[in-house]
């Protein structure tokens, strides 16, 4: 009985190597896409106080719903006017403590810009655009009162200034000079927005 020739065997040693060149190429051609947050500078952490109180009159409620509705201090509000009601609130200067504010001075309205507090507050079926669009006009109510006083006290505004100090390109020298007039400008106008949690309601 005659032997049937063998078939010829294939190299597992040259598999092994096409397999492990083909791992590295796709491990150094894939990009794993990351998601991008939202670019905010955020307050800096502030040691909390001892038996602070607030007053309800220093804050201001913002409040957005499921259908992308705002109440401002429980009042019903378009979000074109959002913004303008915010710095009456931050500008009022009910106190008269404040030398700057040009706000109508309310009894029943914040006490000083270093007193008052916006807090933004949204349903959990809130819209993300919702939110974010709302989030920055808050935003912007600081920006356009701290523009103001720096316009007033340093002839430029502050958003740019703060642009420049934030920017590594900018001389050392420039940076320690902008330090001091962008420090002062947000300690007229300090950022205190705070975000509460979301409502099941």
């Amino acid at each position: 009985m005659a032997r049937r020739a063998g078939a010829p065997e294939v190299s597992a040693g040259s598999m092994a190597d096409i397999a492990f060149l083909l791992l590295i190429f796709f491990l150094v051609t894939t990009t794993i896409e990351t998601d991008a947050g939202l670019d905010r500078m955020l307050p800096p952490i502030e040691p909390p106080d001892t038996d602070v109180v607030i007053k309800q009159k220093n804050i201001f409620q913002v409040n957005i719903n499921k259908n992308g509705q705002l109440l401002a201090d429980e009042e019903l509000i378009d979000l074109k006017d959002l913004r303008s009601k915010a710095m009456a609130f931050l500008d009022n200067g009910g106190d008269g403590t404040c030398s700057y504010c040009q706000g109508t001075k309310n009894p029943e309205s914040s006490d000083n810009p270093s007193k008052a507090i916006i807090s933004l507050k949204n349903d959990r079926e809130t819209k993300y655009s919702t939110y974010i669009t709302v989030q920055n006009e808050l935003v912007g109510a600081y920006n356009d009162l701290r523009n103001r006083e720096a316009q007033r006290l340093y002839g430029r505004k502050f958003v740019d200034m703060e642009a420049e100090y934030l920017n590594p390109e900018t001389p050392d020298d420039v940076k320690e000079e902008l330090k001091e007039k962008v420090k002062k400008i947000q300690e007229l106008f300090p950022q205190k927005l705070s975000e509460a949690e979301t409502s099941s309601n």
